[in-house]
C-alpha cells in the first residue's frame, strides 16, 4: 500500500507538496523525502511531532537519539509509517532546520495501491515556491522590555532596594555566603 500525504509549510502563501511513499518505510523516509520536495539540501536536522486533531503537538520523534541513554530513545528511523499513521490517526508535525524553524503540517490523505513500476517516495505535486526566510519571527527586544518589565520598574523604589545594599550579609536570607 501507499500513503499519500499533503505536506503544507505553515506560512501566509499556499505552499505545499503531495508525496506517496510505501507504508512500510519509516518516518526517516518520510523526512527526507519531505525535504528533498521542498528544495532543501538536508544539512539540517528535524523532528516530527505527533498532535491530536486540531494540531496540538505533542510528543517529538528526533532524528537522531538525543536521551541521556543512547539506543534508549526511539528516533525516525524506528517508526514505520503504518504503525504511526492511518485512516484514524492522519496528522503529524513536521519541523526542519532548528534555527530557522520551517514548520510544515503533514497530512495523510490517502491509502492507495502501489502502481508497479513506481519508485517511492515520490512527489507527486508541487503548489507554491518556498519563500527565502520562514516565517517572521518580531523578537525585538527594546518592544519586549518595554512589555514585560514596564509595569514593574514604575513600582520600585529606594525602600525596595535597601535590603539588598550594606553589609553583604547572608545570614537573613537562609543560606550562607559561601554555599556552593
Amino acid at each position: 500500500m501507499v500513503y499519500k500525504f499533503r505536506v503544507i509549510l505553515d506560512a501566509e502563501e499556499d505552499i505545499f507538496r503531495d508525496i506517496a511513499i510505501l507504508k512500510e518505510d519509516t518516518l526517516e523516509d518520510l523526512h527526507n523525502a519531505i525535504f528533498n520536495s521542498f528544495g532543501f539540501d538536508g544539512m539540517e536536522v528535524g523532528s516530527f511531532y505527533t498532535c491530536d486533531e486540531t494540531w496540538n503537538q505533542e510528543e517529538e520523534i528526533s532524528l537522531f537519539d538525543t536521551g541521556d541513554v543512547i539506543g534508549e530513545q526511539k528516533i525516525m528511523s524506528d517508526y514505520v509509517l503504518e504503525d504511526l499513521l492511518d485512516d484514524q490517526n492522519t496528522k503529524i508535525i513536521y519541523v526542519y532546520d532548528f534555527i530557522n524553524m520551517w514548520t510544515f503540517l503533514v497530512e495523510l490523505a490517502a491509502i492507495e495501491e502501489q502502481v508497479v513500476g513506481n519508485t517511492y517516495p515520490e512527489t507527486l505535486f508541487s503548489h507554491g515556491e518556498m519563500p527565502a526566510e520562514s516565517g517572521e519571527k518580531n523578537f525585538e527586544a527594546d518592544d519586549m522590555h518595554n512589555d514585560i518589565y514596564g509595569e514593574f520598574e514604575d513600582d520600585l523604589d529606594e525602600d525596595d532596594l535597601d535590603m539588598f545594599s550594606g553589609d553583604d550579609s547572608f545570614e537573613d536570607f537562609g543560606f550562607e555566603e559561601n554555599w556552593n
